[in-house]
């Protein structure tokens, strides 16, 4: 009786084939069965691995880090966005962006900066809004087209505050405001009563974000402006699956990001930014 052989769901047109084979004998995906970045890549565009998630965990992550990396400087102070806020010298060991590291050319705050928060409700918020209308973008536009937006819109919402106001920050809101920019799009174009409820709902809840950003003081509304600039731009390059299906180069795109993510990090252990003054 012959060996039986393993068999696995190729990770890129999820049908049935070898686990040795070293090409996909449907879709022609080189090394299916392998562990690579490719392969971990082909799975979060399948759905296979929650990316939202993976969001959510880094951020978590990092808050806790960045409250471990100096304990001594926890702020305590029973402030809604103070309670339980690292470090200045923490966040920016970390990634923290803001003129100070643009004045240093660390490009990659612009990516670090928005997986770092700076208190338990800052990042309770943060992550509330991404698990809740993270799914309906990834739904929406696909898997990849969402980190695209989510990303874009982070970055663009730094450079403009950068440029407006300079001053340091972080966060994920600027991503935040550009999933709500991306379905505002959304609806707008789809138009019909599905759209019109998308448009109607979530230009609500940004009204609302706005003017959340105004009544509280420290919050960054430039990083919103841009952020929601950002969505909406890329969520109009882009498309959504039903004028135009999640194709090779929307994945390209989204796995340059991940790996440009990767590597901001790297960058940020091999080229801390300097601390200010004020911090001597």
């Amino acid at each position: 009786m012959g060996k039986i052989k393993p068999a696995i769901l190729c990770p890129n047109c999820g049908k049935l084939i070898s686990a040795n084979t070293k090409e996909c004998i449907h879709c022609g995906m080189k090394n299916p069965g392998g562990f690579g970045i490719h392969s971990y890549l082909q799975r979060i565009f399948r759905g296979q691995l929650d990316f939202i998630k993976i969001v959510i965990f880094i951020c978590v992550g990092l808050f806790v880090f960045s409250l471990l990396l100096d304990p001594a400087s926890i702020s305590l102070y029973p402030g809604f966005f103070s309670f339980l806020s690292p470090g200045d010298g923490s966040l920016w060991r970390l990634g923290m962006t803001g003129a100070h590291a643009m004045a240093h050319k660390h490009w990659w705050t612009l990516i670090t900066a928005i997986y770092l928060h700076g208190g338990l409700m800052h990042i309770v918020f943060n992550m509330l809004w991404i698990r809740q209308i993270g799914p309906m973008v990834e739904e929406l536009f696909g898997t990849a087209r969402f980190i695209i937006i989510f990303t874009a819109a982070g970055v663009l919402g730094y450079i403009i505050s950068n440029q407006l106001s300079g001053n340091w920050t972080i966060g994920a809101s600027g991503s935040v405001f550009g999933l709500f920019g991306a379905l505002i799009y959304y609806g707008r174009s789809r138009g019909g009563r599905f759209g019109d409820m998308i448009y109607r709902q979530l230009l609500i809840w940004a009204v609302i974000g706005f003017i959340f950003g105004f009544v509280y003081p420290g919050i960054n509304n430039f990083a919103h402006l841009g952020g929601f600039i950002g969505g909406y731009l890329a969520a109009n390059l882009l498309g959504y699956q039903e004028k135009k299906s999640e194709n090779y180069w929307h994945r390209l795109a989204a796995g340059v990001i991940m790996l440009l993510t990767i590597l901001a990090f790297v960058l940020v252990i091999l080229f801390p930014t300097p601390l200010p003054n004020q911090f001597f």
